[in-house]
């Protein structure tokens, strides 16, 4: 049938939106959308900072771990585990 979809097909489809990075698979979609909110934190914390030598430093690596800690409450993992018994014998 012309213009249904197999599940191989749509299998295909999946790994096409998705990317490896350090030995695990995301989505480019999530994984650009959590670069932006980290960099936009941690640039706005960098430039509301004190001119004092270290504190532009200290605000920008506390706006990335905000920026990372939002990432991770708005882009939920997509992975999912199946628990198989296993007869013991």
């Amino acid at each position: 049938m012309k213009g249904t979809k197999t599940p191989d097909s749509l299998h295909k489809k999946e790994q096409g939106e998705n990317i490896e990075v350090w030995a695990d698979v995301v989505k480019i979609k999530d994984l650009m959308l959590a670069m932006v909110i980290t960099t936009v934190v941690a640039l706005v914390a960098y430039f509301i900072a004190p001119s004092e030598a270290p504190m532009p430093l200290i605000f920008g690596l506390v706006g990335a771990l905000i920026g990372f800690i939002i990432s991770s409450i708005l882009i939920q993992p997509k992975r999912q585990f199946k628990e198989i018994e296993r007869e013991e014998g």
